[in-house]
C-alpha cells in the first residue's frame, strides 16, 4: 500500500483553494497552476515536450486542458493507462454568509461548527476524518489522486511497463469542452508515440445511494444522458372564447404529468436500473402579457439511458406524447361539455386530432415541401440567430423548431419533438473485447487487494449514475444512434456540434474510482478523507500495476 495520504491532502487543498467555478477565469488560473505543479516535478524538467496546456476548442471561454505523461521504462510494452478528471466546479453562492470560506476547507470546517447543523453533518464537522468545502468531493480530491501518482510513477518510471497519461479537464460542469478538446492530444499522442490505450480512469465522486448506505462504489462504464424537448404549439384564442382555441400550456402538463417520475421510462441494463426521467423546464413561448391563449409552449427533460440509444428513446417518447396529447384533448373534450351543460351554451365538436411528428420527420417533410427556398432561410435565420448571445443551446434549439413550423402547412396543434442540448453516450463494459476483459479482472484484483485495509464495503456496479466526462472517451452507440442525435438537434451544426467519430477512435473501457463524501453541489459538500485519500489512489494503483505490469 502506498503511504501518501499526506502528501494527497497536501494536492487536494492546493486546489481547494483555488476558485475554479466554470465559466469563469478561475478554469484558466486553476489549468495554469496545476500545469506549473507538474512542470516542477523533476521527471518534467527532463521531459518538458511531455507536459502540455492545451486551450480548448470552438469555446466561447478563454480555458485550458493540462494533459502529461510518463513513458515507463521496465519493458517495452505501449500499453496506456489514461487517468482523467476534472478541475472545474459548480458556484459557490449556496455558501451565503461563509461563501468567503467556501475554497477554504480548514476555515470553513471552523466556521460550520457554530451553525446549526443536522445530527450527521455536525458529526463530520467535529471529525477529523472529514474535509468539508466546494470542489473537495467534486472532484478535486479525485484530481490530487491521479497527480499524485503522476507524480509517483514520474519518479519511478521504472515500475511502469507501459505508459501513463494525465488529463486534466475543464468545463466538465457544463458543455464538457475540456475533454472533447483533450481528445485531439490524445489523438495525436496515439500516434506520435504509438501509445495503445487500453483503459480509462476517472475519479469521480460516489455517494450513497439510499439512506444507511454503507457500500463505497466503483463504477464500469457510466449513464448516459439526453435532453429530449417538446415544442407544442396550440390554437390561440381570446381567453374569453377560451374553448374556441386549444391552450398548448394543456398539452404541456399532460405531457410532463405522462413523463414525470415514470417508471416505465427507466432503462434497465445488466440488473441496474436508471432514475426516471424528470422536468427540467416547462413554459410557453408568449414574449410578454396579452389576454390571448399562447401559441405554443416548451418542455425538456433529463433522461438517462444504460442500454437504450437516442433513437428508442424518440421511439418511446414519441408513444408517450401521443399518450399525453390524446389525454389533454379528452380533458379538453369532459370540461367543454359540462360547462355547455352549465351555461346552456350549445357544444360543438372538438376538431382537433393527436399529431405528434419528431424535428426530422418535420424538418423532411418541409424540404419535400419547399425545397431549397425553406432550406436557404433556415440557414440564414439560424446563423442570424447565433448573433443573440442570450440564448443557450435549448432556447436557441426552441426558437429554430418555432422559425420552422410557420412553413408547416397544416397548422392544427402538434408536439414536436426533438433533442436541445449535448448527448452525454452511455458507456457500457460488456467484456465483449479484450480490453474490457482485462480492466473488469483487473479492478476485481484491486478491489480484493484493498479491501481487508478499509472497514466498509467497497463494491463494483456496471453504471456510473451521474453526468461525467466519461462519456467522451467511449462510444458504445451505433451509427444509428448518433445520427438521430444530429438529425434530431435544430442546433447541429450551427450553436451544437460533437465529434462523436473522435470519441469512437479513441474508444477506452473507463471506469470511475472516486472520492466517498455527501452532498456534492451542495453548501455541505464534504468528502472523507481516509477513504479518498489512502483507499483511492491504492486500488487505482493496483489496478495500474495489474493492466501493464
Amino acid at each position: 500500500m502506498l503511504s501518501c495520504r499526506d502528501e494527497l491532502l497536501l494536492f487536494t487543498k492546493q486546489l481547494v483553494n483555488i476558485e475554479s467555478i466554470v465559466n469563469t477565469s478561475g478554469e484558466k488560473e486553476i489549468a495554469q497552476v496545476i500545469h506549473t505543479m507538474i512542470s516542477s516535478f523533476p521527471y518534467f524538467i527532463d521531459h518538458p515536450e511531455q507536459l502540455v496546456k492545451s486551450q480548448t476548442v470552438d469555446d466561447e471561454q478563454e480555458r485550458y486542458n493540462v494533459l502529461a505523461y510518463v513513458k515507463g521504462t521496465k519493458g517495452t510494452s505501449q500499453k496506456t493507462i489514461i487517468l482523467m478528471g476534472h478541475m472545474d466546479t459548480v458556484g459557490i453562492d449556496d455558501y451565503n454568509h461563509l461563501k468567503e470560506y467556501a475554497t477554504s476547507p480548514d476555515s470553513l470546517k471552523e466556521h460550520l461548527k457554530s451553525e446549526t447543523l443536522s445530527t450527521d453533518i455536525k458529526a463530520h464537522a467535529d471529525s477529523e476524518d472529514w474535509m468539508f468545502g466546494r470542489g473537495v468531493l467534486d472532484m478535486k480530491s479525485g484530481l490530487a489522486s491521479h497527480l499524485y501518482l503522476l507524480k509517483y510513477y514520474s519518479e519511478h518510471p521504472d515500475e511502469l511497463d507501459g505508459n501513463l497519461v494525465f488529463v486534466s479537464e475543464c468545463d466538465e460542469e457544463d458543455g464538457s469542452r475540456g475533454i472533447l478538446s483533450s481528445l485531439e492530444q490524445l489523438s495525436a499522442w496515439k500516434q506520435e508515440q504509438q501509445f495503445d490505450y487500453i483503459a480509462a480512469i476517472n475519479a469521480d465522486f460516489v455517494s450513497p445511494r439510499y439512506e444507511g448506505d454503507q457500500n463505497r462504489y466503483i463504477y464500469k462504464g457510466t449513464t448516459g444522458k439526453l435532453l429530449p424537448s417538446f415544442f407544442i404549439t396550440g390554437a390561440e384564442t381570446h381567453v374569453g372564447s377560451c374553448f374556441e382555441g386549444l391552450d398548448p400550456n394543456l398539452i404541456a402538463a399532460e405531457l410532463t404529468r405522462q413523463i414525470n417520475y415514470n417508471p416505465e421510462l427507466c432503462n434497465e441494463a445488466d440488473g441496474e436500473i436508471t432514475v426516471p426521467p424528470v422536468s427540467l423546464k416547462q413554459t410557453d413561448l408568449k414574449p410578454s402579457y396579452t389576454v390571448q391563449t399562447a401559441l405554443s409552449a416548451y418542455v425538456y427533460y433529463n433522461f438517462f439511458i444504460y442500454s437504450w440509444s437516442p433513437k428508442d428513446v424518440l421511439i418511446k417518447l414519441k408513444e408517450q406524447a401521443y399518450i399525453a396529447f390524446t389525454q389533454a384533448l379528452l380533458t379538453f373534450k369532459e370540461r367543454y361539455q359540462t360547462y355547455c351543460q352549465m351555461s346552456g351554451e350549445p357544444f360543438k365538436e372538438v376538431k382537433w386530432e393527436p399529431n405528434v411528428l419528431t424535428y426530422e420527420e418535420m424538418n423532411e417533410r418541409l424540404l419535400d415541401e419547399h425545397g431549397t427556398k425553406y432550406q436557404n432561410h433556415m440557414e440564414l435565420f439560424k446563423s442570424e440567430l447565433l448573433l443573440d448571445e442570450t440564448l443557450d443551446t435549448r432556447m436557441y434549439a426552441a426558437r429554430v423548431v418555432e422559425e420552422a413550423w410557420k412553413w408547416m402547412k397544416n397548422q392544427s396543434p402538434t408536439i414536436i419533438l426533438f433533442y436541445s442540448s449535448l448527448y452525454s453516450p452511455r458507456v457500457q463494459l460488456t467484456g465483449e473485447n479484450e480490453n474490457e476483459r482485462h480492466l473488469m479482472e483487473a479492478l476485481d484484483h484491486a478491489v480484493n487487494q484493498v479491501q481487508p485495509y478499509y472497514p466498509h464495503p467497497i463494491v463494483v456496479r456496471n453504471f456510473f449514475p451521474y453526468i461525467s466526462d466519461m462519456s467522451f472517451v467511449a462510444l458504445s452507440d451505433d451509427d444509428t444512434g448518433i445520427k438521430a442525435v444530429a438529425d434530431n438537434n435544430p442546433g447541429w451544426g450551427t450553436k451544437h456540434y460533437v465529434d462523436y467519430e473522435k470519441i469512437r477512435e479513441l474508444n477506452v473501457p473507463v471506469i470511475n474510482i472516486g472520492p466517498y463524501g455527501y452532498d456534492a453541489h451542495k453548501k455541505y459538500e464534504r468528502m472523507e478523507l481516509t477513504y479518498s485519500l489512502e483507499i483511492v489512489p491504492n486500488i487505482t494503483n493496483y489496478l495500474i500495476k495489474r493492466l501493464i505490469n
